[in-house]
């Protein structure tokens, strides 16, 4: 990466959903893609929510606060209706779910100051991360270290470098690592956008929505379509299909998730047919928009689960 990457964002596009009470854990594990009773107070990792067709209906940073209280870290615009939907499944468990972001304030962090507060996060024993705050550690954007901090509304991490949005939002880009959003909800099986590869599904677990269409797609050889991250030559945004010359009418992926890059253009993750990935002229938008170059994996695909 030739851009030096230090500094702290805020991320006011993110949500926190609280889910809380003795049985957060037991609700959740039939709710989402991770094994979030494995977890422990302290840690962090991605997990997806699917519809019963095995589609991602949002995408969390699922932070386990303690033995009974977990963050789920979304993109705001999900906020609302994945709350509303994971409220039909509560029934009769004791668990509480809310909007916990106004209470809560998020800011990224990269590069030194991610590993500044994760090495004296590090001194710590496991599992004891302040009370007031919380630190998740995050996949990395070309080799800069990310980070989520989590602490009280009105709060921020210790000072250090500003790092503009619009500068973390490429990182994030960079890492390969989609979070949904409302322009591609219902598009993705988790597969295809990689989440088997970084942590985000486990196939050890119990029943979950869409947990059969998850598990035959990775064991019967079904997986069709893989996350890349690349770059567009002009405008691009998240929701728009990608075409390929040599099928002009016919999409072959589409875009999961994008940001303007310094260096001018747009930096993307496309899920796009594995059959279409080396092709030499791929467009966004249309067959005749801007140019989409640059395909690659920022990490190895795990081929044993």
């Amino acid at each position: 990466m030739s851009i030096d990457l230090h500094g702290i964002a805020p991320l006011p596009h993110l949500g926190v959903i609280r889910a809380a009470g003795e049985q957060a854990a037991e609700f959740l594990q039939g709710q989402l893609t991770q094994d979030v009773v494995l977890m422990k107070p302290g840690e962090a990792r991605l997990a997806g929510y699917c519809n019963a067709k095995g589609r991602l209906l949002a995408s969390f940073v699922a932070c386990k606060r303690s033995p009974q209280e977990f963050w789920l870290v979304c993109s705001r615009d999900l906020l609302a209706p994945t709350l509303k939907k994971l409220s039909m499944f509560v029934l009769r468990a004791k668990v509480k779910l809310s909007d916990a972001t106004d209470e809560l304030a998020l800011h990224g962090l990269i590069g030194d100051a991610a590993s500044s507060i994760a090495a004296g996060a590090d001194q710590e024993s496991a599992g004891s991360q302040k009370d007031s705050e919380f630190l998740a550690p995050l996949p990395p954007a070309g080799g800069a270290s990310r980070a989520l901090w989590i602490g009280p509304a009105g709060s921020a991490p210790p000072p250090g470098h500003a790092l503009s949005p619009a500068l973390w939002d490429w990182a994030a880009v960079q890492s390969g690592v989609a979070t949904v959003s409302a322009p591609v909800i219902e598009a993705f099986v988790p597969q295809m956008l990689n989440y088997e590869s970084v942590g985000g599904v486990s196939f050890k677990k119990g029943c979950y929505p869409g947990q059969e269409v998850v598990a035959r797609s990775q064991f019967r050889g079904a997986i069709k379509r893989r996350a890349f991250a690349g770059q567009v030559d002009g405008v691009a945004r998240a929701g728009q299909e990608v075409f390929s010359a040599a099928e002009p009418d016919q999409p072959v992926g589409l875009v999961a998730q994008a940001a303007e890059a310094p260096q001018g253009g747009t930096a993307v993750i496309v899920s796009i047919h594995l059959a279409a990935a080396q092709a030499a002229d791929l467009r966004v938008g249309a067959a005749d928009g801007p140019a989409l170059t640059g395909l690659h994996l920022p990490y190895p695909l795990l081929e044993d689960i």
